[in-house]
């Protein structure tokens, strides 16, 4: 019988999210790496590996094989009942909203996969969007089921840190994931809890500190002085102390926490540098700042 461990990495999600992007990194990362794997193979692929030492594989499935996906969790306890050595199974789906994805189809030219099969005629453009909101209906299910990583406005490098921190060598039982972002530009579709902190005093108002960011020292100064402001910290900090503990219980491996405000630059980015800091001690912790890239360039680091 082996003793050594298997860390299968299954990965999914919409048509365009970046899968490939994903299966990169994970073989940058030493997993053994295969596309496109139709579900009702997974059990015969995992079993050619039995004769082997400790393996991280990683597979992705994609809506190519839409009629055997809703059989996939069941697929997956079998897998786990047949492994003669501990088996660690990592669901991730990615997403990204529709308007990205038909970005992305347009850009590159390619077909979605199931604008063929659909047999789609007149406007492209609403055709594309037909066969998405198709395949969301199809993956449903399969995303309740998994960690949802939304890739909208990540860039590769920024998915690559991600499954870093979820599967890489020093990944531990759980990942606290602070985001700040603006709400002009929309909430992250893998937040796992959202905070408004829009109606927090707003340093974008005071002239000397509108071209920085939460993370500069004016503006630390600014918002620290705030009452209401560490009113919010403390009672955001109270609520994941509560809950963080049930999370771990539940097998949860990632958790993000959105901090939205106007834009994204001040009262946000602030809050998640503080509550990082302050759950670094007792937890595995990033932050993350979504709309860096917009900042003026005399607010950014």
């Amino acid at each position: 019988m082996h003793t050594t461990s298997l860390h299968l990495v299954l990965i999914t999600g919409m048509s365009g999210s970046g899968k490939s992007v994903a299966l990169a990194a994970l073989e940058d990362l030493g997993f053994y790496c295969v596309d496109n794997l139709p579900p009702e193979l997974l059990k015969p692929f995992m079993a050619l590996d039995q004769n082997q030492q400790a393996r991280r594989v990683a597979v992705a499935m994609d809506v190519r094989s839409a009629d055997a996906l809703p059989g996939l969790p069941g697929r997956l306890q079998a897998l786990r009942e047949s492994q003669d050595r501990p088996l660690s199974i990592t669901s991730i789906f990615l997403d990204a909203t529709t308007d990205t994805l038909v970005r992305r189809f347009s850009e590159t030219r390619r077909a979605h996969p199931l604008s063929v099969s659909r047999g789609a005629t007149g406007d492209p453009q609403s055709a594309l969007i037909e066969a998405i909101e198709r395949e969301r209906e199809l993956l449903a299910e399969l995303r309740d089921q998994s960690l949802v990583l939304d890739t909208s406005l990540a860039r590769p490098t920024q998915l690559r840190q991600q499954l870093q921190d979820l599967v890489g060598p020093e990944a531990r039982p759980l990942t606290l994931v602070f985001e700040s972002f603006a709400f002009k530009r929309g909430i992250p579709m893998d937040a796992d809890f959202v905070f408004d902190v829009r109606m927090l005093p707003n340093p974008h108002y005071e002239p000397e500190l509108k071209p920085l960011t939460g993370r500069d020292a004016p503006v630390v100064a600014y918002l620290s002085a705030r009452d209401e402001v560490g009113r919010m910290q403390e009672q955001i900090t109270g609520f994941l102390q509560a809950w963080l503990p049930s999370m771990v219980r539940d097998h949860r491996s990632y958790v993000t926490v959105a901090l939205g405000c106007t834009g994204g630059q001040h009262r946000s980015v602030y809050l998640a540098e503080a509550l990082a800091k302050h759950f670094e001690d007792h937890w595995t912790v990033r932050v993350r700042h979504r709309e860096s890239d917009h900042w003026p360039r005399s607010g950014q680091h």
